[in-house]
């Protein structure tokens, strides 16, 4: 995105008159009165613009120091105490952990580890219906609030998110969903949304299907939605016959 630089510059130049003063937009080179903006609409645009980023971006940097620090008043020890295996995978390394942290991310892990359950007497969690990379991938979110993610494994980690619920992973998954959404993806991402309690990533995805429903019934995922889900396309239309319906109303038609 370009910079844009603004300045002042004195009409006393031109005719002697001091108090005359305008500003003038070195980019646009558009002429404001400082009593009017102070500074050109593209530049106080861009400012906004680049102050609402930086907002998000400290945000998001405090969210990740929240979710890092471990609850415990005990740092972790030295050594990793607990393993976790994908149930599914006899073939699959262990992969090791410790019971702090992931008691300190996830209410789940914290209710299984600090009662008299098999997998604290054991030391073995096994997890159900994830591959050996999700869950390796998963672990380290846990360490590190990071993930190398393509669709795939940011659905497979958005799962383990909503049922271990560790928050800040399902809403960095969300994040990058939306981020690659587009109308081959929406229906899909749509019915993965409703099915994962995902609300942003399920808002996002209908804004999409909404502003194709001319090509709705020609898409080869609405097909297979209808004899999945009928009740998700009932949802579709009811949210589009709204939206008719306010857009006549702030129109008064």
């Amino acid at each position: 995105m370009p910079r844009h630089r603004c300045t002042v510059y004195s009409e006393s130049d031109y005719d002697d008159d001091d108090d005359n003063v305008t500003m003038r937009c070195l980019s646009c080179e558009d002429d404001y009165d400082p009593d009017d903006a102070g500074t050109c609409k593209e530049c106080y645009d861009e400012a906004n613009e680049t102050e609402e980023e930086f907002k998000r971006q400290i945000q998001d940097l405090k969210s990740k120091v929240s979710f890092l620090t471990l609850a415990s008043p005990l740092d972790a020890p030295s050594t990793t105490d607990l393993v976790l295996l994908p149930s599914g995978d006899s073939f699959s390394p262990s992969i090791p952990a410790h019971k702090a942290v992931l008691v300190s991310r996830s209410p789940v892990f914290r209710a299984m580890l600090e009662n008299d359950m098999e997998e604290s007497r054991s030391g073995t969690i096994k997890i159900a219906d994830v591959s050996y990379d999700a869950l390796r991938a998963f672990v380290n979110y846990l360490y590190t609030a990071e993930a190398c993610l393509d669709n795939q494994m940011a659905c497979n980690l958005l799962v383990l998110g909503e049922k271990y619920q560790v928050k800040h992973l399902k809403a960095y998954c969300e994040k990058y969903l939306i981020s690659k959404l587009n109308w081959e993806k929406a229906i899909v991402n749509f019915a993965f949304a409703h099915q994962h309690n995902a609300n942003q990533l399920q808002d996002a995805a209908l804004a999409v299907i909404m502003e194709n429903m001319d090509n709705l019934t020609k898409n080869e995922d609405y097909t297979e939605l209808v004899e999945t889900n009928p009740r998700l396309v009932v949802e579709i239309y009811e949210a589009y016959l709204a939206k008719q319906v306010n857009t006549a109303a702030t129109l008064g038609l």
